[in-house]
């Protein structure tokens, strides 16, 4: 029996060695020394000797190689706590430099998940200690016989319950004349393929940085020449920092949002690029505040259903189980609006919105009506709109009598100099009531029976606020793709969101469905919160969507100008919010009311 150990494996780095045997193998036997050098194959090969890299196992062999080249990376442990500790998960990232990234992404993956596979370039199966990390495809030679092993070897890793690794770019990214910028190629819709197969979730992960100019303008004269400085530029890695970036999980429901595997992979590829921090305004540091004003005592509840039993019957506009929704003028109902101004403060502080003062509340309070939910069996508020009625505020013309004209500059064109308008604002929900339907439900009923008392209202306008409890990439986003009728109408502070170029050319390539906004902004916030209730409620009533500008009344938060043409919403809300005074409403023609005076 031979008891001598069995031979490491160990990696030969002369081109020699890797050519095939025929005549242009035997030419390059010959003249290998030379394309060594030219290559960079030959300083590869003294960095492998100089760490003593032969025969180390994967996991070493990749941390002294990484050493040896001098590469340092962070944001590892975000990509980390983004993984699942077990089971299926496909990662998709950019391919920036052509070799290194793979190398990096197996060696750090491989320390959390042991079932971690890469598909890479056959190219690295020059270092034979690291190939087990691998499953290897010829992105070059689409039709080669290696690449539908590949796939069926990632299928079958995915359903065994492990963690795959792909660079759907297949290729190292390179200057776009047409973008004008350096990106990857089009991405290969394996990835999705594979996820929607096996029912994997997506993490896409962004890898900074790019290879010198010296080597994306020798591409732009021949696309070969970037094969040939793949090695030399894993040299000029030294001390460089590779930043690693996620932001969510992408299940395979968020995808479906997308038609077509095309559409799929193009979202996917736009979650990658919007990690690019050389694209990301953080929002303005202001001074913290070191201290809040103690919110003033809650309001004596007698004394507020005394105000709410001296209000006209026709203020009481409707009754659900305990609930009652009522609309107030602050001469009218003064301690309601005190308790009102109390609740918003509260709620808005969790938004990080809050003025800091001991209740919310400034010189519109007094001119605006308070339209608002009350629960009787707990004797108290637990919601309010802040209506203005454009005919009653700006008699004259006088627009600063607007809130919101504050915020923005509008033009005689604009829907709220042209008729009488219901400006809508400061909107909350109590935080008990927040996760049950009736509050927001009841605050539009509320509004329905308001307009058909008052049906010469036909549009309501206002804000939603997008809280900077939100990334700027997603307000950014909402921006983008939400506002399409700047008419009329502009920001006084506009907001200064900043999109990668991939955002734009993600639009451009199809309409963005509020759905597929919900996906874009899932994906991206950390904790996974969707866009804000209030947009979707005004989209489905059929808002159109102006301008986003900056409160400075209201801690400097954004908001986006809507409007809505009440009677042209979709009869089904109608009829919920309106009832049976529908079609009274839709019907009103206010000729007709000044014939009969």
């Amino acid at each position: 029996m031979n008891n001598e150990p069995l031979e490491k494996p160990y990696s030969d780095l002369r081109l020699a060695a890797m050519a095939p045997n025929t005549l242009l193998g035997t030419m390059l036997k010959i003249t290998g020394p030379f394309w060594d050098k030219l290559l960079g194959i030959s300083k590869l090969r003294r960095v492998y000797e100089s760490c003593e890299l032969s025969g180390l196992n994967k996991q070493e062999f990749s941390q002294k190689l990484l050493n040896g080249l001098g590469v340092q990376v962070s944001g590892i442990n975000g990509v980390l706590a983004k993984i699942p500790q077990r089971g299926r998960c496909i990662i998709v990232c950019n391919h920036p430099y052509g070799m290194i990234e793979g190398v990096i992404i197996a060696y750090l993956l491989t320390e959390v998940r042991a079932d971690t596979k890469v598909m890479a370039n056959v190219g690295l199966t020059i270092f034979k200690e690291i190939k087990d990390y691998f499953i290897f495809a010829n992105p070059l030679k689409p039709k080669a016989l290696i690449n539908g092993l590949a796939i069926k070897q990632c299928f079958r890793h995915l359903e065994k319950d492990g963690l795959l690794v792909i660079f759907p770019a297949g290729r190292v990214s390179f200057f776009q004349a047409d973008k004008q910028r350096i990106a990857d190629a089009d991405w290969n819709r394996l990835a999705i393929k594979l996820a929607t197969k096996t029912d994997s979730p997506i993490l896409p992960v962004f890898i900074s940085g790019a290879n010198s100019k010296l080597f994306h303008n020798m591409g732009r004269v021949y696309y070969r020449f970037r094969l040939l400085m793949l090695a030399h530029e894993m040299f000029k890695l030294q001390a460089h920092n590779i930043a690693l970036k996620t932001n969510n999980l992408l299940t395979i429901k968020q995808l479906n949002e997308f038609n077509g595997t095309k559409r799929m992979n193009d979202f996917v590829r736009l979650q990658c690029y919007l990690n690019d921090d050389n694209y990301f305004s953080p929002w303005l540091e202001h001074e913290q505040r070191t201290s809040f004003e103690a919110v003033i005592p809650m309001v004596d509840k007698k004394v507020m259903k005394k105000e709410l039993a001296q209000l006209p019957e026709i203020q009481h506009l409707l009754d659900f189980k305990s609930f009652s929704v009522y609309y107030g003028y602050q001469q009218q109902i003064p301690h309601c609006v005190e308790e009102i101004t109390r609740l918003r403060e509260i709620t808005f502080r969790t938004l990080d919105e809050g003025s800091g003062e001991a209740c919310d509340t400034d010189k519109f309070d007094a001119a605006y009506m308070h339209l608002f939910i009350f629960d009787h069996k707990n004797e108290e508020i637990i919601g309010a709109y802040r209506i203005g009625q454009t005919d009653l505020l700006q008699k004259n013309g006088d627009v600063s009598k607007l809130y919101l004209a504050q915020m923005f500059d509008f033009a005689p064109e604009f829907i709220n100099q042209q008729q009488p308008c219901l400006e809508m604002g400061r909107s909350f929900i109590i935080a008990a009531h927040q996760n049950s339907f009736h509050g927001l439900l009841l605050l539009w009923k509320g509004i329905g029976a308001f307009v058909c008392q008052n049906p010469h209202y036909r549009t309501l306008y206002g804000t939603v606020s997008l809280s900077k409890l939100y990334d700027p990439r997603s307000v950014a986003l909402i921006d983008e793709i939400m506002v399409t009728d700047k008419e009329g109408v502009s920001a006084k502070k506009s907001f200064a969101g900043q999109l990668h170029p991939e955002v734009k050319d993600f639009i451009s390539a199809a309409p963005v469905s509020l759905n597929q906004l919900s996906a874009l902004v899932m994906g991206i916030e950390e904790d996974g919160k969707d866009v804000p209730v209030l947009l979707k409620q005004y989209y489905k009533l059929g808002a159109k969507f102006h301008c986003t500008g900056i409160d400075v009344n209201f801690n400097d938060t954004p908001g986006l100008l809507l409007s809505v043409n009440l009677p042209a919403a979709p009869d089904k809300l109608l009829k919920l919010y309106l009832g049976s005074s529908k079609t009274a409403y839709i019907n009103y023609d206010k000729s007709d009311e000044l014939s009969a005076i």
